[in-house]
């Protein structure tokens, strides 16, 4: 597995003799050394972090991406190669000419699958997860139907609409609590909005670097488009994965009931995400490795050797 290193402070960042050299701006002390080739995201979360333009040569050459943080302490940027595999052209020539019908069925095929890990989070929590399955089984091609945002609905309600002081699911005497303050889904909302945007930020990174190393113009999506979006294909494959992240917020605002601020102890953990141990083909893999596979699953689907995208399963 490769490693996510975050920087959070003030850092001069270079590289020497094949490491990310981490060196205190102030004391011109090296406080911190790592191969380049072990490292898989580099995370930058502070406006005073100087980085010489070789270290971000060899990181990319490694294809590592590199993530920017705004003044809001959340992932705006990514930096990833322009080819991330050495097919590239023709791996995008045969992106292009995937055909509105498999695009649609794609699509089907990755709504389906989040309502259903949306479905099995509810159901470890001991919440009523009946209706989800049901929207699940009446998915359409293309989703015509939105039956990804009617089950949205009722999972946001479900989801969060209990006291996180009795979010109890680990253990074997867990009951269901009774409803407390309604909870909305908006980016620029309460908490936990603020865990859910980095968590889904740092997803998006996770899955547009497999996609990119798979060779795909992540511009060009299967269901998402938008003049204003550059990343449409992860939009759209992430999607399967989003509840996955929902389970670590739910699994820390109960170690941390009295949770205001995403600090960097909540980045930290939600940085875990991309080696958090999921099943993938009936296997154990890091979250990392299980998009690796899906985005290897997508270009088949594209090249025309599958059908069917090969998606985690929550468990």
């Amino acid at each position: 597995m490769n490693r996510t290193i975050y920087i959070g402070n003030p850092a001069y960042l270079k590289c020497k003799n094949k490491q990310l050299k981490v060196t205190d701006p102030e004391s011109g002390m090296e406080i911190g050394s790592v191969p380049i080739e072990d490292i898989a995201f580099l995370v930058l979360d502070h406006p005073q972090i100087t980085l010489s333009h070789y270290l971000m040569v060899r990181l990319i050459e490694a294809r590592a991406a590199i993530i920017s943080c705004d003044n809001h302490h959340l992932p705006h940027s990514l930096q990833l190669p322009f080819a991330g595999h050495t097919e590239h052209t023709e791996r995008v020539l045969q992106q292009t000419q995937m055909s509105e019908p498999l695009k649609k069925q794609l699509w089907k095929q990755t709504v389906e699958e989040k309502i259903h890990n949306q479905g099995r989070l509810l159901k470890k929590l001991g919440l009523d997860a009946e209706p989800m399955f049901e929207w699940q089984n009446e998915v359409k091609s293309g989703d015509t139907t939105n039956r990804e945002g009617v089950a949205a609905k009722y999972y946001w309600e479900q989801l969060f609409d209990i006291p996180y002081d009795n979010l109890n699911y680990l253990s074997d005497d867990f009951e269901p609590s009774d409803k407390c303050t309604g909870f909305v889904r908006d980016r620029f909302g309460d908490s936990p909005n603020d865990l859910l945007n980095f968590g889904y930020a740092i997803l998006r990174s996770v899955v547009a670097r497999a996609l990119s190393s798979a060779g795909f113009h992540l511009a060009l999506g299967i269901h998402h488009k938008s003049k204003y979006n550059a990343t449409c294909l992860a939009d759209d494959i992430m999607e399967p994965f989003r509840p996955f992240v929902d389970e670590m917020i739910i699994e820390y605002l109960q170690k941390i009931p009295n949770y205001e601020k995403l600090d960097k102890t909540a980045k930290a953990y939600l940085l875990s995400l991309m080696q958090k141990d999921i099943h993938i083909d009936t296997k154990v893999r890091p979250l990392q490795v299980a998009a690796t596979i899906t985005a290897a699953s997508l270009y088949k689907c594209a090249k025309g050797d599958y059908r069917l995208l090969r998606y985690p399963e929550l468990i």
